[in-house]
């Protein structure tokens, strides 16, 4: 599993002119699933995310994780992220998972963030066309691979 973490003041997704989820301060999840991806994979990834000490304290300092934050998530599934871009210009997504691996990891990440975070957290529609609004805040983004463990 790739995840591209990005804290937010604010995100929203939208599919077909709705917008489906918004949130507030926290971070916004993108998440590519591969075929190889495990239950470890997903219970190490969400225990890394929480925990991340990416969130400022009272001094400025970046000292807080999600957790300590009580800040709000978006998991957005993005395929892309496993793209391959080795051999020409026109990227290969052959090391994504098809559907019928990636939608079941997809819902199992999801609710193992809501287990770790002990509350809801917004979504995007596995395959749909997304519109994603985001307001990075630092900016922090940080991508880690699971299969690096980094």
């Amino acid at each position: 599993m790739k995840a591209v973490i990005q804290r937010v003041t604010s995100a929203s997704v939208t599919v077909k002119g709705g917008k489906i989820s918004t949130i507030q301060s926290g971070l916004l999840i993108l998440l590519g699933i591969s075929e190889d991806d495990t239950k470890e994979d997903i219970q190490w990834l969400s225990r890394k995310i929480t925990n991340l000490r990416i969130f400022d304290d009272e001094n400025g300092v970046m000292n807080r994780s999600l957790i300590d934050s009580n800040g709000d998530v978006i998991v957005i599934s993005q395929f892309t992220l496993m793209a391959s871009t080795k051999k020409g210009n026109r990227p290969s997504y052959i090391k994504a998972a098809k559907p019928d691996i990636a939608i079941p990891l997809y819902k199992q990440f999801i609710q193992q963030i809501k287990t770790d975070l002990d509350k809801d957290i917004g979504t995007g529609i596995f395959g749909a066309d997304m519109k994603i609004d985001l307001i990075n805040d630092g900016p922090v983004t940080i991508i880690i691979d699971t299969k690096n463990k980094q």
